[in-house]
């Protein structure tokens, strides 16, 4: 099984591995983390610009916090 990444501890280049994640989404998950400190959930990434319903279904299960 893949291994998942986590949101609180990736950088930009790993996040930039999850399906529907490009450049300006990983930025904006690194300066979310920035500015409000770490993901208590997985779901919480849902609270950064850019991220919607749909990309969270498609990496929800390769994700953890």
């Amino acid at each position: 099984e893949q291994e998942k990444v986590n949101l609180n501890t990736a950088d930009r280049e790993l996040l930039m591995t999850l399906p529907g994640i490009g450049e300006a989404k990983a930025d904006a998950i690194v300066q979310y983390r920035t500015e409000n400190g770490p993901f208590s959930a997985v779901e919480d990434i849902l609270q950064v610009s850019g991220i919607k319903d749909a990309v969270f279904s498609k990496i929800k299960d390769q994700i953890t916090v």
